[in-house]
């Protein structure tokens, strides 16, 4: 008898061990689920064409791709001009992608080539950018020439002279420099970085809580907050509800500016 309940008190221990576990087990999976999806990076550029991104130029409806201006050849989102004709004539644009966003990290390879479109202003000699907290492509006017939005500035040294990249530029909005409200159209980064030739070259926008860092290459370059729409602007004053003028989220969306530009990779991190 003294055997028989050992055994059964061993059978009854193994089969509380064994439950417990398997709790514990169920009760960690959705965490390191969760954990795992929460920090990966998703590919918003499929390689192969423009799905869940819509364009927006100057003096076209929303979705008309003049000139084929954006195009995705050998795997390559490609901005060009050569379509144009003589005359670049203030066709900016910018390429939207399909999402509203808050807080998220967005990753973008990018090199400058070639020659600025015939016309352009001189400021478009390898000039472009990516921009964040842009406004609905649909409410982007016909003749509106560029979406209000914040800019990461992008910038191509001529192979001598510096050039650095990373500005942020409000256009139609304000934003927060080391506490202070800036009346800069683009506030320069705080770290200068100039990339010459055709390289390719790898930035980074943090978005979080209000606060915007830039990196390039993984290295922080510039960081401010508190966007603001500008009451001055007569895009923005659209968007500022009840005396609102603060922005918490919009759009990605990529320059088109007269340079052309090849971007390989777009990745996004949503927190």
């Amino acid at each position: 008898m003294p055997r028989l309940k050992n055994q059964i008190f061993n059978i009854l221990f193994f089969i509380v061990l064994m439950t417990m576990t398997a709790c514990k087990e169920k009760r960690e999976l959705p965490v390191i689920n969760e954990e795992k999806a929460k920090n990966e990076w998703t590919s918003i550029f499929n390689g192969k064409d423009l799905k869940g991104w819509t364009m927006k130029i100057n003096g076209y409806p929303l979705g008309e791709n003049f000139g084929s201006t954006f195009r995705v050849e050998d795997s390559i989102l490609s901005i060009r001009y050569d379509e144009y004709g003589p005359e670049f004539g203030q066709r900016f644009g910018a390429l939207f992608y399909e999402k509203e966003l808050s807080n998220y990290r967005l990753k973008v390879e990018y090199r400058f080539v070639g020659e600025t479109a015939p016309g352009a202003p001189e400021w478009g000699y390898r000039d472009s950018g990516v921009q964040i907290h842009t406004q609905p492509p649909n409410t982007v006017k016909l003749d509106q020439q560029f979406p209000i939005c914040l800019e990461y500035n992008l910038h191509g040294g001529n192979g001598t002279d510096d050039r650095p990249l990373g500005a942020i530029c409000g256009i139609g909005m304000k934003v927060e420099v080391d506490g202070v409200k800036s009346d800069l159209f683009c506030a320069p980064a705080k770290v200068g970085r100039t990339f010459h030739g055709d390289q390719w070259v790898t930035i980074e926008i943090d978005v979080k809580d209000g606060k915007m860092t830039h990196f390039v290459n993984g290295e922080e370059i510039m960081d401010y907050a508190n966007p603001s729409y500008d009451p001055e602007n007569e895009f923005a004053k659209m968007f500022i509800k009840n005396g609102n003028t603060s922005v918490n989220s919009g759009y990605i969306s990529l320059q088109s500016n007269s340079h052309p530009i090849d971007f390989r990779k777009i990745e996004l991190l949503e927190y």
